[in-house]
């Protein structure tokens, strides 16, 4: 009896454990110090920190949304902050660099959301440091610090800021202490303004420590460095921490006070509050999660694209997603396309708050769209291809797409609806997600053109594929406004309004092409040229205007290898990994699967560059491609106007189950163990 009961609460314990997750599954590492090194942004949709390989290194802080021209009437460019998070330590006078260390490891914790660095310094002292972007405090960030002793030694820590060279001349570095509730706070301040939106910028940091264990810090004028210093004998360890804040006149009227007023808060809190609030919102997003059974290379691939997501977007923020997110200045940190038909798709499945946030981007900037519209010559509201803060065309003015990449005010359209479909808010839709979808569809009702024969054509743009100028019908185009305004429709009827006719009238009229032997022709005179990326396979999936298997595969077939090879971005071959697996072709899918990120990743955790040829950090759109291959594909998760549906798909041979959690409002668990049409 006793041995039953052991091997019952044995194998309790083990599927509890199974449940949980390995932990090697939520971890990347690396041990190489001499090969390439592409780091991992560090962000809560705040603030993005990007450590770096060196010993305490950080690249850059990239704060989300604060904007400034990117040179004297240029177009507007998201902006680096004040760097806080500039560390050095040193033992027995020398400081400690990758030429003095020895055992180096780093590892990126997407369950805590920490970046660890372990190395033995000098032969003298265990050094174990983590750095996060703190969930629970969107402008700050913290490096915690262990050193443990191997013999006696004299430590001595330091930092200092950095101001970015884009900011003016008129920058500020000083040392700050104040008294609060008896406690003593060290910091360091600094503030700067931008030199042509006069952006202003202020960041603070100071060392924490240990209750009962503090230590006063000093500060040196010459090298304005905040430090202190402690002897320790063998065996003897120290904790402390550095915490920073970076806050702009974007978000607060009083910036300078604002980013103290956050260090002493946090010096008050103390590290272990601050990491235990921090875990506990992690803990909340990650109620949303994939698991993969039978690929242990594919688990941390997808889950590292969905820890990025997470990363980039705050639930109640009213912001979205620019293609980089919050790991550099590419693409001037603007919000394209990519959020709504890419990442958007499974935040909102696997968390609404984050979705809601990105669909209060679009609905906050609605005015701004409209003003567009009308400068163009257009109805209703027509959406920038390149959006900053303000909502208005942030394209640089050399760039076609933003006069006329067009599906772009679509594509928010459909996002609108699904949102709703996911929710089923009905007074958002009345009050927010019609207004809107009513905008777009007067829109594509100015915008279309009718002939004679009572046919609708879109002329003269920019379809997803951009190698293509002055198109005409455009597949995705065409399919994705005829898409819009059905929903629309729909909207109108459920919000007890009267739909335009003529919205009925151009969706059935707009025109898809094809060739003589039935494949959909990407334009009206395309003609197998190289495409930059997907564009008619995008109308099988996400939008499902093609539904017929034998021209869903003839699509895929003809268009697979017109992608460029060298230049075409991430996520085209995640749409055809959805269409393959529902359409139950395994190694097809597969196939789709692994060149929608294996191409991209860069040592040496992995992280997904945009081309297979670039070298930038995180591509989020590239994230969000291959959450959909899982999620939608392999999983068959798929919104529809009645909610949300599991559809047949197959898996890969080798894997075993997928599970997806959280989906919903209703947080639903949906599994696939290999579905078969």
């Amino acid at each position: 009896m006793r041995k039953i009961f052991f091997l019952l609460c044995l194998f309790l314990g083990m599927q509890g454990a199974k449940a949980e997750g390995n932990p090697a599954l939520w971890q990347l590492t690396t041990t190489d110090t001499q090969s390439a090194y592409i780091g991992t942004p560090m962000a809560n949709g705040g603030i993005g920190i990007l450590p770096w390989r060196e010993p305490f290194s950080v690249r850059h802080v990239i704060l989300n949304h604060v904007f400034d021209a990117d040179r004297e009437r240029g177009v507007s460019r998201v902006l680096k902050g004040i760097n806080p998070f500039l560390l050095y330590i040193g033992i027995d006078g020398k400081r400690v660099g990758m030429e003095n260390v020895t055992q180096w490891k780093q590892t990126v914790d997407m369950r805590n959301a920490l970046h660890r660095t372990d190395f033995v310094a000098d032969g003298k002292a265990e050094v174990t440091y983590s750095l996060c972007a703190l969930r629970n405090m969107p402008y700050a960030g913290m490096i915690r610090v262990t050193v443990k002793a191997l013999q006696a030694i004299e430590l001595k820590a330091a930092t200092h800021m950095e101001i970015p060279e884009e900011y003016s001349n008129s920058s500020t570095r000083e040392f700050r202490d104040t008294e609060a509730d008896g406690i003593k706070v060290y910091m360091l301040h600094s503030y700067a303004s931008t030199p042509w939106r006069k952006q202003q910028v202020a960041a603070s940091s100071a060392f924490l420590f240990e209750p009962g264990k503090e230590i006063i810090p000093g500060f040196e004028n010459e090298s304005k460095e905040l430090f202190f210093s402690k002897k320790l004998k063998k065996g003897e360890e120290i904790t402390f921490a550095l915490v920073g804040s970076i806050c702009s006149s974007r978000d607060f009227l009083d910036p300078h006070n604002e980013a103290e007023r956050q260090v002493i808060y946090a010096r008050h809190e103390g590290i272990r509050a601050l990491l235990a609030a921090h875990t506990r919102l992690w803990d909340n997003l990650w109620q949303g999660d994939i698991e993969i059974e039978g690929d242990d290379e594919a688990q941390r691939a997808v889950r590292f694209a969905l820890f990025q997501l997470y990363s980039s977007c705050r639930e109640g923020s009213g912001l979205s997603i620019s293609p980089m997110g919050l790991s550099s200045q590419d693409y001037n940190g603007h919000i394209f396309w990519d959020t709504e038909i890419w990442m958007f798709p499974p935040l909102l499945l696997l968390n609404q708050g984050l979705a809601e946030s990105m669909m209060e981007y679009r609905i906050h900037r609605l005015p701004a769209a409209r003003r567009k519209a009308m400068a163009y010559g257009y109805r209703g509201a027509m959406f920038p291809w390149e959006s900053d803060d303000a909502g208005e065309e942030s394209t640089p003015t050399t760039a076609l797409t933003g006069p006329f990449e067009h599906h772009i005010t679509a594509d928010i359209g459909i996002a609108c609806w699904n949102y709703y479909c996911v929710t089923r808010d009905a007074q958002w839709l009345k009050t927010k997600g019609f207004p809107l979808l009513k905008a777009v569809a007067d829109f594509w009702v100015s915008r279309a053109i009718r002939h004679a024969d009572g046919t609708w054509s879109i002329e003269n743009v920019v379809g997803a594929n951009e190698y293509k100028h002055g198109a005409v019908d455009n597949a995705f185009t065409n399919a994705s406004a005829q898409l819009a305004l059905q929903y629309a429709i729909q909207a109108a009827l459920l919000c007890e309004a009267d739909p335009d006719n003529r919205w009925q009238e151009v969706a059935e009229g707009l025109q898809i092409h094809r060739f003589a032997d039935g494949v959909t022709r990407e334009h009206s005179i395309y003609n197998g040229e190289m495409i930059k990326q997907a564009d008619v396979n995008l109308l099988g999936y996400p939008l499902g205007i093609i539904t017929d298997e034998a021209q869903l595969k003839k699509d895929l077939a003809y268009y697979a290898d017109k992608i460029d090879p060298q230049h075409g971005p991430a996520m085209s071959y995640s749409v055809f990994c959805v269409q393959y697996a529902r359409m139950g072709d395994a190694d097809k899918a597969y196939e789709m699967f692994l060149r929608s990120y294996r191409p991209n990743q860069r040592p040496p955790f992995g992280v997904l560059a945009e081309t297979p040829t670039s070298q930038n950090p995180y591509f989020m759109t590239g994230a969000g491609g291959l959450l959909q291959a899982v999620i939608n594909g392999f999983c068959g998760l798929q919104v529809t106007d009645g909610g949300i549906v599991q559809l047949p798909a197959v898996l890969p041979k080798h894997w075993k189950r997928v599970t997806v959690k959280g989906v919903g409002n209703d947080k639903q668990t949906y599994v696939n163990e290999g579905i078969s049409k």
